[in-house]
């Protein structure tokens, strides 16, 4: 039997050779080549690297968003290389958990109603229980029947983290999360987002170029010009 420390460092995501690439007209575009990492079970890991250095493609395809022009990708031991959408669809339902720098809130629903719906698609019971208590734990009771146009950026990133957690994901990915906040707002959010994923013991990848968020990381895997760079410095 494994112990529990041993359950704790099992893989969740492992990439092997993995490669992006686009046919644009008569030329192939490479945006990502010869990726191989494997990330532990509560690990918190950053990407970094500039503008355009393939941070927002690779969360993709660790994600299953997207899938590689060539290698591997399992999440949690399950191969999603070739998974079609109806078999991406609920792994990424009950498995993930996003947090993109756009908010991404249904405007018709309030703050509520959004962390609800991740968990209303599993038809869980408790969905408005869990949708509350996130709510409560992220400084947003008060804020909890308003629309998103009602809300300010923090606020709606907040509830987006807290949509992102409802379903109490192994694996959580945050693409630029506080790339349209403010220094004061950036803080609490990364604040808000470490603090549950203790709580929840998920994996979080996060895509980021902020130094100071990747100092706060267990690890930080470096691309440049679509390639890791082991032991390379956030640019």
């Amino acid at each position: 039997m494994k112990s529990e420390k041993n359950i704790m460092t099992e893989k969740m995501i492992e990439a092997k050779n993995v490669a992006k690439t686009y046919d644009i007209e008569e030329r192939t575009i490479t945006v990502l080549e010869e990726i191989d990492l494997e990330i532990d079970r509560a690990e918190f890991v950053v990407i970094a690297g500039s503008s355009g250095s393939g941070k927002t493609t690779l969360l993709s395809l660790l994600s299953g968003l997207d899938s590689p022009s060539r290698g591997t990708v399992k999440l949690a031991g399950r191969d999603i290389t070739t998974a079609t959408e109806d078999e991406l669809a609920p792994l990424r339902n009950e498995l993930i958990g996003f947090v993109f720098q756009a908010f991404y809130l249904v405007p018709s629903l309030n703050a509520l109603e959004n962390v609800m719906f991740p968990a209303e698609l599993k038809h869980d019971t408790a969905a408005r229980e869990k949708a509350e208590a996130l709510l409560d734990r992220a400084g947003l009771w008060s804020r909890r029947r308003n629309r998103p146009e009602q809300l300010s950026g923090g606020e709606k990133q907040r509830v987006a983290i807290c949509r992102a957690l409802v379903n109490s994901p192994k694996l959580l990915f945050a693409d630029e999360p506080t790339g349209n906040l403010d220094a004061e707002n950036s803080r609490g959010i990364i604040r808000l987002i470490l603090e549950l994923q203790e709580e929840h013991q998920a994996t979080l990848v996060m895509a980021t170029h902020s130094g100071e968020i990747a100092d706060m990381a267990d690890r930080t895997l470096v691309l440049r010009d679509g390639r890791l760079v082991q032991g390379g410095a956030p640019i």
